[in-house]
């Protein structure tokens, strides 16, 4: 933007100043041609640093754990990157959308990824010419006195006017790439940020999965251990009837009474254990643990089989490892943004308007002013500054190929944890599965006894308490398997394109296992 002052009266070289300009004013194209010549061969300029390439990665061909994991098939029902709805559970599908609306972990990633998007428009705006407008009006006493560039010239003191209006044209010319590269470093950044936002969204929507699975969880061993806690009480009312005939010593009195404290114990434990992980939920939401409740549902809840594919398909799924290579992109045209300090930095300049002391003269051909420049600097010794700098980015690429190597590795490590964990949780709930088939065969061949007269009722409570144990370690494992399957789904990436999501291949559930009678 050029911004002109007032000036002392004309002198006679001021006055053929004036004239050259008048006459350059009427013909400025051929001038202006070849400026605008040595323009496109700028924009045409080179890229200095090296160009981006993904780097391969070295993957297994397959997971060391296959079973039960089976080959995708299409399922177009399951929506893209709602992956919770694979347990179909109404309340844990609200309590998602909850999140999403209201996590400020959330909003915050979502600003991040607004502010760097607009650091892409701040950088990519260097690339075209800079326009400004300047406007001036003054009104000047010049000195009689003043010093005279010409002594036989008489200056008379006097008052004038200078309006200017100047628009101008600025443009750095790019002639190296520095600022390609430094749009190419910031729209990597602003992918990042994008990943980092659907890594967010993962996490969150994850934590509140795997929170609101082991509330669940609580709720069915709660249910569980109170079922438990009435046998201890029907049990004690039988002891101390024994007591009374002389058939039980006091000591068994005493022993019944501390099974059924320790039993109810449990219950309050339990119930803490569920406020903290209510109150967490309530944090994950982004609502005020006091003011949020979640109703008790003990009922049995199944483990959808999860798609492992193959681990390659990390690289697409998972948000964090897109993440850690769009910053490897970004370090790469960091390198180019280092070397291009190496080269001039050439602008070029435009500016023109009018000048008049008249506003009634500044759309006259004499009033038309203009210039047109370049310029060019170039450091010729800094003490290594810019060797460092390029140094430094390019240590910085290798830090960030190093993070996107242990971003897969760990990803890779993640999956492999849930796969093998979920096998051995599979056969751990079989294993409790058939204990507990045994032990409510046991209380219904104590039920029968007890009915012919063999036994009395103490050894069917006795057989009941067992049955209620074992349900218990059921309850405890089903939890461990959904709260698995979140993980799995967490490392997998969280959804899956064109994949099947069955019903895993035995039948039993999660959360509580088949009420018993009695």
């Amino acid at each position: 933007m050029t911004l002109r002052s007032a000036e002392p009266l004309p002198t006679h070289g001021d006055h053929r100043a004036r004239r050259s300009r008048a006459a350059g004013a009427g013909a400025p194209g051929p001038r202006i041609g070849r400026w605008a010549g040595v323009l496109l061969i700028a924009l045409g300029g080179c890229t200095v640093g090296p160009d981006y390439r993904r780097p391969a990665t070295d993957l297994p061909p397959a997971w060391k754990t296959e079973a039960p994991w089976h080959a995708a098939a299409p399922a177009d029902g399951v929506r893209r990157g709602a992956w919770w709805t694979v347990f179909a559970d109404p309340q844990l599908d609200a309590l998602e959308a909850a999140a999403l609306a209201g996590s400020p972990s959330l909003a915050i990633a979502g600003e991040r990824l607004a502010q760097a998007q607009a650091v892409v428009t701040q950088t990519a705006s260097a690339l075209v010419p800079q326009v400004g407008l300047g406007a001036t009006a003054s009104r000047t006493r010049l000195s009689g006195t003043r010093p005279r560039f010409i002594y036989s010239f008489v200056l008379p003191s006097a008052v004038q006017n200078d309006f200017v209006v100047a628009p101008s044209v600025a443009y750095e010319t790019d002639l190296f790439g520095k600022i390609r590269r430094e749009v190419e470093a910031a729209n990597a950044a602003a992918q990042q940020a994008q990943a980092d936002l659907e890594t967010a969204r993962l996490v969150l929507t994850a934590d509140v999965a795997a929170a609101y699975f082991t509330l669940r969880e609580l709720d069915a061993e709660t249910d569980t251990v109170r079922r438990g806690v009435a046998l201890q009480r029907q049990a004690l009312v039988i002891v101390r009837a024994q007591h009374d005939i002389g058939s039980a010593s006091a000591i068994d009195v005493a022993n019944q009474v501390a099974a059924l404290e320790s039993a109810t114990t449990e219950i309050e434990a339990l119930q803490v254990q569920r406020d903290r992980t209510e109150h967490e939920i309530a944090a994950l939401l982004g609502k005020p643990a006091p003011t949020f409740t979640i109703a008790p549902d003990p009922h049995p809840r199944r483990v959808p089989s999860i798609p492992a594919g193959v681990p390659s398909d990390l690289l697409q799924r998972r948000p964090d490892i897109a993440s850690a290579e769009r910053a490897m992109a970004a370090a790469n045209a960091q390198i180019g943004v280092a070397k291009a300090a190496f080269y001039p930095d050439i602008r070029l300049g435009l500016s023109g308007g009018t000048e008049s002391r008249m506003v009634s003269q500044l759309l006259q051909a004499p009033s038309i002013i203009w210039s047109f420049g370049v310029s060019a600097a170039q450091v010729l010794y800094d003490g290594g500054y810019r060797s460092a700098g390029v140094a430094m980015a390019q240590s910085g690429y290798r830090a960030a190929n190093d993070a996107y190597r242990k971003t897969v590795l760990g990803a890779m490590q993640e999956v492999q944890d849930g796969l093998t964990t979920a096998e051995d949780l599979d056969r751990a709930a079989r294993e409790a599965a058939a204990a507990s088939a045994g032990a409510r065969s046991a209380r219904d061949l104590a039920r029968d006894r007890y009915a012919v007269g063999v036994d009395d009722r103490l050894d069917v409570i006795h057989a009941q308490e067992a049955l209620v144990a074992d349900e218990r370690r059921q309850v405890q494992i089903g939890g461990q398997r959904l709260g698995n399957s979140v993980y799995l789904i967490k490392a997998l990436g969280g959804y899956w394109s064109g994949s099947a999501l069955r019903a895993p291949a035995d039948s039993g559930t999660a959360g509580s296992p088949r009420k018993s009678a009695g």
